[in-house]
Formats: structure tokens, sequence, C-alpha cells
């Protein structure tokens, strides 16, 4: 649309065209006769040619200004048939909604037990759900929620933390056994350590204190014959023997209680992680979006 040409004045225009009276349209614009004739007149002079010739006793469209209010009529109309739909799928509670989350235990069971409550509540919700561990970009509108571990970056998205998840730095007994058990983060360089997408580790103290009288923190660079992103492959990759792992405590509940895989350090612990539910800010969130956010919240909630 032209820059210099008001949507007000059209709009102005094609309730005088349908009325034919600038009396009935004021009447129906709550407005005066003087400020539709304005309106009218802005928009012919803007357009270089008359659309209604009025007398002090009657109007009529001209050739051009019949031509311009069909079109004008019909084009309100589809705006009128966007914003019913729009203001429809604002308040439904159906159709899709994409989720991406890491995989693993949280996003096999954790999660999953989490859509399986939901979808019994929502069945016309269609939910599509993505393990795809990779950076995803909400702005694109792929996914309308992330579920994710760690700090956020970007101010445009909101975080909601869920939960903090307990990390273990673990070995078998088999291990230790074949090639020792390390004394003090440090070690670590000089042994087998299977890692995902961190090999960076860092341990805090739970005694000593930093200079500034901080815990005392150890950051060690870890390496090993063997990497995965997937939780359940690197803890069978443990409890095989073939290294030490560094997992969320979730992933291999059952092998810590049984001894399978046995803690390395008493007096050097690996910092929580927080788990976040991440969606774009939004002051006019669906209903189907805010259904979901807020069972998410819930289901959180009921497991603190």
């Amino acid at each position: 649309m032209n820059k210099e040409i008001s949507l007000p004045d059209i709009q102005a225009f094609v309730v005088i065209a349908r009325e034919g009276s600038f009396t009935k349209a004021a009447e129906l614009m709550s407005c005066s006769r003087s400020y539709l004739s304005r309106q009218l007149n802005q928009l012919e002079a803007q357009l270089g040619v008359s659309l209604i010739i009025r007398t002090t006793r009657a109007q009529r469209l001209t050739q051009q200004g019949e031509a311009f209010y069909q079109q004008c009529q019909q084009s309100l109309n589809k705006i009128d048939v966007a914003v019913n739909q729009a203001l429809e799928s604002a308040s439904e509670l159906s159709g899709p909604l994409n989720i991406n989350c890491v995989g693993g235990y949280i996003g096999e069971t954790l999660i999953m037990d989490l859509i399986n409550g939901f979808s019994r509540l929502y069945p016309n919700i269609d939910i599509k759900l993505d393990f795809d561990s990779r950076r995803v970009d909400l702005i694109s509108g792929e996914f309308d929620f992330v579920f994710r571990m760690g700090s956020l970056e970007d101010s445009a998205l909101i975080a909601r933390k869920l939960m903090d998840i307990e990390i273990v730095t673990l070995a078998s007994p088999e291990y230790f056994k074949t090639h020792g058990r390390p004394l003090h983060p440090k070690d670590l360089k000089e042994h087998a350590c299977i890692t995902g997408s961190i090999k960076n580790w860092r341990f805090v103290s739970s005694y000593e204190l930093a200079t500034d009288g901080s815990a005392l923190a150890e950051d060690i660079q870890v390496k090993g014959p063997f990497s995965c992103k997937n939780g359940h492959a690197m803890v069978n990759n443990a409890k095989a023997g073939l290294g030490i792992v560094r997992v969320p405590a979730m992933y291999c509940l059952d092998e810590i209680k049984e001894g399978k895989l046995l803690h390395l350090f008493d007096d050097w612990q690996a910092a929580s992680v927080a788990f976040n539910l991440i969606y774009l800010q939004d002051a006019y969130q669906s209903k189907k979006l805010k259904a979901f956010k807020d069972y998410v919240i819930s289901y959180f909630e009921t497991l603190s």
C-alpha cells in the first residue's frame, strides 16, 4: 500500500459507499459528517481521482469509485476473515504442538510421562516430539517449546526453571580394579573418561575454600576412547568397565543402588544443572501454548 494512503480513510470510504449516506456512515462510525468528508477528500487527493459525486441532495459513486469500492470491500472482508481465524486459533485447544527435548532418560521417560498425561487431557492437540540435541531456533517457528539443561543466553527467550539435576561422576568396580581409583579430580587426566558434548569437567570442593572465600573449584579437560551424546550409551560403556562417566544421577539410579557404578569422590562434587522449559516471550500466547506451559509447571511441582 502507498504509505500516504491511510487504511482508516479507505474504511471510511467503504462505509460511505455501502450506506449511500454520509449521515448514516457517521452514525455507524461514531464520528461527524465533516470528519468523514475530510477523510474522503484526503483519499481522493491521494488517489488523484473522484470516488463519490455528492450534492446537497444525493451522492453516487463514480465509475472509478465503484471499481475501487468493490475491490476494497473484498479486501476488508478477507481481513475480517483473517482476524476471526486468528481469534479462533488463539482460543482453540487443538492443532499441532512442536517440542524439542534432550534425549535419554529425561526425554524418553520423564518428558514422555509428562506428554502422555497432557495428551489424555487434550486429545485434540497433535504433539510432535523431537530429540535432536542441536541448538534450535525458536524464532524460526520450528518449535513451540524446548526442554534443555544449562543456562540461557538469548534474551529474546524465557527459560522457566523446572528442577535442578544432580550430576554424578561414576565408574564400575571393574574399572577401579583394572585402572585404580582417582583420588583427586586432577588424576582424571590419566584416566579414560566417557564424554558427551562436554569435555571440560568442573568439580567443586565440599570442604576447601579459595582465597576469595568461595568453594575451591577444579576444571579438568578430560578425554577417552569413547564419546557419545546419548546418556544410555555412556552409562552402558561405564558399566562395561571401559571408563569414567559423568551423567545426571537419574540416568542410572538402579546401577548406583545395585553397586554396578560407584561414585568417584567424597569431597569433590559436580555442580547441579538447571533443567528449563524454554519458549518465546509472547504477551498474547495462544490458549494451546499456555495450557502446555501451565501443565509442565504443575507436573514438575509435583516432583519436587
